[in-house]
């Protein structure tokens, strides 16, 4: 048996194979960001497909750190039970699924929140309107938020967190030169540009106590001029550890006018795939945690051989999921194919008119086929 389909544990919570849903932004949460049926179903369905492990989609742990429409949330108590039904979806088929703690920070949606945008700094160049530096309370604030949001996971069944420090996020803005300008404790050196995520990991650990797994995706490096190295980001993993991280999913780049650099588009062959693995050998080398790798998986034998070398712990996927939720139990039942995305973020366009993340590419294909042949795909 491939090793992929291995069992495996991280701090107690059992997984049934290596395989796990990296969090995204599916554009199905009611307009407070409550749990809906849309969203409950996609996590059920990706419990039924055989994934390991489910991350949601970004959740926003304050009314402030709200990034986009139809965001789920988990800012408050009366979205717990919305949440509940989800876990319970999820843990009926199987599966385990952790709820990521998300704050956007500088990149906030001023027009959804109604407040300026709060930044580790008034960084100039990322976007045209206003955005207000964090006081010392403000940070603490948003500390207390996160640890609060965490113990509404709890409470809702969730089988852990994960802290997103990625994407030009909150914390990820912490972590990065170009957004921290900062002449304080919280800026300069990548000790103290990684103090707020310390803050925020020890307040929820502080909250669910030692045995609740809780995980942190963050960048290998920004790719933006002035942004995090990999150098800086090896020390931020190897604090995370100090102070009891369970996990860390690796990615890279910063969101900026709705793109991620490196681009994710046309992953069209092996050499393409896995794009931030050079760097998690080094994570591997160094930080004692199991490692999660994201970025352009898409042949099993990619991410058999990233796992049989020991370059990561685990495979996480994102868009061939939204495609193929069953993608995890086809490349299980023997058919080795490579996923059926095609890397063209398509999938996105439903999402922002409000219809809820879905592969348009699949679906015009199917529309054409049905046509025999004579549609317009355009």
């Amino acid at each position: 048996m491939s090793k992929l389909f291995e069992t495996s544990e991280i701090n107690g919570m059992k997984l049934a194979n290596r395989f796990v849903r990296s969090a995204t932004w599916e554009g199905m949460a009611a307009d407070d960001g409550a749990c809906t049926p849309k969203l409950i179903d996609l996590m059920a369905e990706l419990a039924k497909g055989g994934v390991g492990l489910i991350i949601t989609s970004h959740a926003y742990v304050s009314p402030e750190g709200q990034a986009g429409p139809w965001q789920l949330g988990v800012y408050k108590d009366e979205l717990v039970s919305g949440l509940t039904e989800m876990t319970k979806a999820v843990h009926d088929h199987g599966g385990k699924v952790v709820i990521q703690l998300a704050h956007a920070g500088y990149f906030a949606n001023a027009k959804l929140t109604g407040q300026t945008p709060i930044a580790p700094s008034n960084a100039e160049g990322f976007a045209k309107g206003p955005r207000k530096e964090m006081n010392a309370d403000e940070i603490q604030g948003v500390v207390k938020a996160y640890g609060a949001a965490a113990k509404r996971a709890q409470t809702a069944g969730f089988d852990g967190v994960q802290i997103h420090c990625a994407h030009g996020y909150l914390l990820s803005q912490f972590l990065s030169p170009a957004f921290n300008q900062r002449k304080d404790e919280y800026g300069g050196d990548i000790r103290n540009r990684t103090r707020a995520l310390i803050e925020v990991l020890r307040e929820i650990r502080q909250v669910v106590g030692k045995d609740y797994p809780v995980l942190v995706k963050m960048n290998c490096q920004d790719f933006i001029e002035n942004g995090l190295q990999p150098e800086d980001s090896l020390q931020a993993g190897k604090m995370l550890v100090e102070n009891g991280i369970d996990a860390i999913e690796l990615s890279g780049g910063v969101l900026i006018g709705g793109k991620l650099s490196p681009s994710r588009l046309g992953i069209k062959s092996e050499e393409k795939e896995a794009y931030f693995q050079n760097e998690a050998r080094t994570f591997t080398r160094e930080v004692n945690v199991p490692l999660i790798l994201v970025g352009g998986n898409r042949s099993f034998q990619v991410a058999e051989r990233i796992v049989n070398e020991g370059v990561a712990d685990y495979i996480s996927l994102c868009r061939p999921l939204i495609r193929e939720p069953d993608l995890v139990n086809r490349w299980k039942s023997g058919d080795l194919s490579k996923a059926a995305c095609v890397s063209d973020n398509m999938c996105f366009e439903p999402a922002r008119k409000g219809d809820g993340i879905y592969c348009l590419t699949e679906e015009r294909e199917r529309k054409k086929n049905s046509e025999g042949g004579m549609g317009n795909a355009e």
